[in-house]
């Protein structure tokens, strides 16, 4: 078993607060686009990326149609995280709310990061 450690995730603001009260749930996924602008989930998980350099390449792909906000999420096993096979990582499942911390919002959609 791979040691915990810490991930990001970006999301619409219009997301904000129902990851504030339920996670990361790609159940829920309804409220905006996603980063890539897709309307559904791609994958029955959470995308997360690596550190902050990653995070700023989603802030520049960024299709949700509005500003995102950046989220720390914690406890993760990288043993489970899964390759969308297009280099992306996402963990399977949902993420509860109190292993996730808003620590970055409004940022705009043409962020430069």
């Amino acid at each position: 078993m791979s040691e915990p450690s810490s991930f990001f995730h970006v999301s619409s603001v219009l997301n904000r607060r129902s990851i504030a009260r339920h996670g990361l749930d790609w159940s829920r996924m309804s409220g905006a686009r996603g980063i890539a602008g897709s309307r559904r989930p791609e994958a029955e998980g959470i995308f997360v990326c690596r550190g902050e350099e990653e995070a700023g390449f989603f802030f520049q792909i960024n299709n949700t149609g509005g500003p995102v906000d950046l989220w720390s999420v914690d406890g993760i096993d990288e043993g489970l995280l899964v390759d969308n096979g297009n280099g992306f990582i996402y963990l399977p499942g949902r993420i509860p709310a109190a292993r996730v911390r808003l620590v970055r919002a409004d940022v705009p959609s043409e962020s430069g990061w």
